[in-house]
């Protein structure tokens, strides 16, 4: 009796050691939940992180939650469902003036651009008129908005409306303009990239356009989103480091390109892989902080013209806090 006393109490104790340690490490490390699309590029990165345990160096375990759409990850957000998710300052700014208090980090600065196959002699964008012209995102998109803006300023061009435009899926473009359905395809740069791999040129990209308009410099495409007050916690700062830590991986290692194509991460070919490799690094964010603030104000002011209400809501200016002052 007295030995099975001591065998349930010694039991008992590891039970008890082991319920203690699961507690202090949870508490230690705790979850961070990032809405991604399931195929979207923003899981190299987060899979380079987690790899390289750059989310527990910095106090956090990450948990990668992958949807079929943005529209489900912004959802997601709201909903209290993942604590990060990436998107656009301009939905960020919308969300702030109708009074939800989220913000943003900038994540990287790489943009569409108009291709045209190898060869062409179209030489600028002046030079699309009458031409069938591939656009993803659809009427509204930023990109798109953008080199209208440009086309009308240098050209005193309607881009959309001296022309035959094709709104469509990203992928489905891409083929079309390989297949030669297109004069040109104004596409996201992950698809530029691919295009360019296989001979395509960049006729001007949605940089020179914010450029020819008033930008001074790159200003972050997308970023991570989160509620300002769940930043407050410390793990959005700690996600921050973590993901500038991997940019850092990411932006001077070609072997880790390497490991995240044979890992299945990246599924594309050898030239495609490098194409996207440096158009990844040059986007990623190196300007000063108060620099794209007060470039991506002078977009929003461009867009909020350019696309109305229907793009920007009630404010035509940029919301105060719509970028995190902690990723200074």
């Amino acid at each position: 009796m007295f030995v099975r006393l001591r065998r349930f109490l010694k039991v008992a104790g590891v039970v008890s050691a082991l319920s203690l340690l699961s507690t202090n490490t949870f508490a230690s490390e705790p979850v961070v939940r990032v809405g991604v699309l399931k195929f979207g590029t923003v899981n190299w990165e987060l899979k380079s992180m987690k790899h390289h345990g750059l989310d527990k160096a910095n106090g956090f375990s990450l948990e990668i939650v992958p949807f079929a759409g943005g529209d489900a990850t912004r959802i997601a957000l709201m909903g209290g469902e993942v604590d990060i998710i990436v998107s656009d300052w301009l939905w960020v700014s919308r969300q702030r003036s109708e009074g939800r208090d989220f913000t943003f980090s900038p994540y990287s600065s790489s943009v569409g651009a108009i291709m045209v196959p190898g060869g062409s002699d179209l030489k600028n964008l002046g030079e699309l008129r009458g031409k069938k012209i591939g656009v993803a995102g659809g009427p509204l998109d930023k990109s798109w908005l953008l080199l209208q803006g440009m086309a009308k300023q240098d050209f005193d061009m309607d881009l959309a409306g001296e022309n035959e435009i094709v709104f469509g899926a990203p992928p489905l473009l891409a083929e079309k303009a390989r297949d030669g359905e297109l004069d040109a395809v104004l596409n996201y740069w992950h698809f530029c990239a691919r295009l360019e791999s296989v001979g395509f040129t960049r006729l001007v990209s949605a940089e020179d356009a914010a450029n020819a308009l008033g930008s001074t410099g790159p200003v972050s495409a997308i970023g991570y989103v989160f509620d300002e007050a769940w930043a407050e916690n410390g793990l959005a700062a700690a996600f921050v480091n973590a993901s500038n830590a991997t940019k850092e991986i990411m932006g001077t290692s070609d072997e880790e390109w390497t490991r995240l194509s044979e890992s299945g991460a990246i599924k594309d070919n050898p030239a495609a892989l490098q194409v996207l490799r440096d158009r990844f690094r040059e986007g990623i964010p190196a300007r000063a902080f108060e620099d794209e603030v007060a470039d991506a104000a002078v977009i929003y002011g461009l867009l909020s013209d350019l696309g109305g209400k229907k793009l920007v809501g009630n404010s035509q200016t940029m919301a105060e806090g719509t970028y995190w002052v902690g990723a200074q």
